[in-house]
């Protein structure tokens, strides 16, 4: 089994990393012909604008978009963002991969930036994860065919934010979970990507 790591900008290296840690073979991502062989993608952090803008000259748009009806997707911050429905603040066109709306840059600028401990809700057990957000975005709605696997509750309003969730075939993530040592979240991926593949 191979899992693609989308290479056209932000931080692809780290999840390559975390994927090899787990003994998961992987590819880099920078043309269509390369989703070929694929079992999984993620789709990294990096700007959400200028990824969108990248895949649109390279013409990774539609392909993404087919291997989404088969194959799973896994989009950290700014992948997030590329792979909802709708982004709320932005005049830019997501792939629609999942039905979620996004606000881009919700908690503020770089030096905003901010680590938190987040409970996740995975194969029905609560685990705890630190969450490391960076610029990062708000999930503010998904559908009826998504679901919440982890919030995160802000002081001192206590808003509860949602910072993880999936469909069928799609996971999204507001942190950055290939910036810890702890292979969690990927881990949740790629037995997605077995089950798909089963």
């Amino acid at each position: 089994m191979k899992i693609g790591v989308l290479a056209l900008q932000g931080g692809f290296a780290l999840h390559q990393m975390s994927l090899e840690r787990m003994n998961v073979q992987t590819t880099l991502v920078r043309k269509p012909s390369e989703l070929r062989g694929c079992a999984g993608l993620i789709v990294p952090g990096g700007e959400s604008t200028t990824l969108l803008k990248l895949l649109h000259n390279i013409g990774l748009v539609d392909p993404i978009r087919e291997f989404a009806q088969y194959h799973p997707i896994f989009g950290t911050c700014a992948g997030s963002i590329l792979l909802a429905k709708c982004v709320l603040n932005h005049p830019m066109e997501p792939l629609g991969l999942i039905s979620a709306s996004i606000e881009r840059n919700a908690y503020g600028r770089q030096v905003d930036s901010f680590i938190d401990s987040l409970e996740l809700k995975l194969n029905g057990k609560n685990t705890a994860f630190e969450g490391i957000f960076i610029r990062a975005p708000k999930i503010q709605t998904v559908g009826v065919d998504v679901n919440v696997l982890g919030l995160n509750k802000l002081e001192p309003s206590s808003e509860e934010t949602i910072v993880l969730a999936e469909s069928e075939r799609v996971l999204i993530s507001t942190f950055h979970p290939e910036l810890t040592e702890d292979n969690l979240v990927h881990q949740y991926f790629v037995d997605k990507v077995l089950k798909t593949a089963n």
